[in-house]
């Protein structure tokens, strides 16, 4: 089979010297420009970092099964939008490899592993979770806005038999969400919290499914934290 064609992707170049990157998945039928455009009318700027590179990727169009087969920009397929189905494996794996080339990408321009964060919005942090907890527990970290795992999620499978220390995730959920439930959000977390994941789940009382910039604000300091700038050295 031919190698996936490299992802599109919109960047944000960090503003000084380049030492970390950040890889922000959008939700289904959003593009990366999509997402960034999104947070930059949230925020009234770019999320722009001194030394972090903030990537943009888009997923291909392909068929999505809820939206009666019709073409869409979705990191994989959904047998239906519920947390009570299986999951569509096949087209999450195939994702995978195409992220990891992404996350190669990064390691060829001399970003370390644990310099590396994955995070997105809604199926984008669903898809992150996948990526880093199956294939990348070396990551620095891993982020998921509005986001859910199947209740019987090949994550959850993995985790079972996982010995080693595991990125730290940061989740943000909205309780008036009504296509991703809170609920669904919260379960994941709790899974992945008795499975050895050290989690984060910061609660938006009234928000639907969609960004606020308070939460854009906290993922900021979070991603600060978790990708700090490399000894004392400042750029000014």
């Amino acid at each position: 089979m031919a190698a996936p064609a490299a992802l599109q992707r919109s960047v944000v170049s960090p503003a000084g010297r380049h030492t970390a990157s950040l890889i922000f998945l959008h939700g289904s039928g959003d593009t990366g420009q999509g997402a960034r455009a999104w947070i930059k009318q949230v925020l009234n700027q770019d999320m722009a970092f001194q030394h972090i590179k903030v990537i943009y990727p888009t997923a291909p169009a392909r068929p999505y099964t809820p939206m009666k087969g019709a073409f869409s920009t979705v990191w994989f397929d959904r047998y239906k939008i519920s947390n009570d189905c299986p999951e569509h494996i096949e087209s999450i794996d195939s994702m995978c490899r195409g992220l990891t080339d992404l996350i190669n990408d990064e390691i060829k321009n001399g970003i370390a592993k644990n310099r590396i964060l994955i995070g997105g919005f809604s199926m984008g942090g669903g898809m992150a979770m996948h990526l880093a907890y199956r294939f990348h527990q070396d990551l620095a970290g891993v982020f998921a806005l509005s986001s859910f795992l199947n209740k019987d999620s090949a994550v959850y499978q993995a985790l079972k038999r996982n010995e080693t220390v595991l990125p730290e995730l940061f989740q943000c959920h909205g309780t008036a969400d009504e296509l991703v439930l809170y609920s669904w959000g919260e379960e994941t977390n709790k899974m992945l919290k008795s499975l050895g994941v050290s989690t984060s789940l910061h609660t938006f009382p009234n928000l639907n499914h969609e960004l606020s910039r308070t939460e854009i604000e906290k993922l900021k300091t979070w991603i600060l934290e978790k990708l700090p700038v490399e000894g004392a050295k400042t750029n000014k």
